[in-house]
C-alpha cells in the first residue's frame, strides 16, 4: 500500500509547481518560533529574500540589493519541523532591476509528501556597483529572444 493513499486527505494539499525553479529547502527550528508556537513571519521573510535572490544573481553578475517587497502574503502558518520548499521565477527584467515571484510550500512534519502553499511574494532586486549605486544589468547575461 502506498504511503500517499494512507495519509488523511488535506483539502489544502496542492501539487508543487513545474514551471518554477526550486531554489531553497529549509526546516524551521524551535528558535525560529513566536509565543504561539508558529514560526516568526520575519524569519519566513528573510528566507524568501534569500530564495528570491538566487535567480537574479545569475543576471546581475555582481553585487545586488533588495529594493522592494512588492507583495507578501502569508496564506498558512509555518510550524517547527515543516519542510519548506521555495520556488522562484523571474517575472521582470528592467534596465537595473529584476523582479521575482517566490512561492513557499510546506510539508507538515506528520504528513510528508503532501504540500500546502504557505506564502507567496514578489520581490525586486537591483544590480549595484561597488559604491552601492544602481548599475545596468549586463546585456550579455539577459535571455535571448527565441
Amino acid at each position: 500500500m502506498s504511503t500517499e493513499s494512507s495519509l488523511p486527505h488535506d483539502p489544502l494539499s496542492v501539487k508543487l509547481p513545474l514551471d518554477k525553479e526550486l531554489v531553497l529547502k529549509v526546516i524551521p527550528m524551535p528558535a525560529d518560533c513566536n509565543a504561539n508556537g508558529d514560526i516568526f513571519g520575519g524569519w519566513v521573510m528573510a528566507q524568501v529574500d534569500l530564495a528570491g535572490s538566487v535567480i537574479p544573481a545569475r543576471y546581475a553578475e555582481g553585487r545586488m540589493a533588495t529594493v522592494a517587497v512588492n507583495e507578501f502574503i502569508f496564506k498558512q502558518p509555518v510550524r517547527v519541523g515543516d519542510i519548506l520548499s521555495f520556488y522562484s521565477e523571474l517575472t521582470r527584467i528592467g534596465r537595473t532591476s529584476m523582479t521575482v515571484k517566490v512561492e513557499v510550500y510546506a510539508e507538515r512534519f506528520h504528513s510528508q509528501g503532501r504540500y500546502i502553499k504557505v506564502t507567496e511574494a514578489s520581490v525586486t532586486y537591483v544590480a549595484i556597483d561597488d559604491a552601492g549605486q544602481p548599475r545596468p544589468v549586463p546585456p550579455s547575461s539577459l535571455p535571448r529572444p527565441q
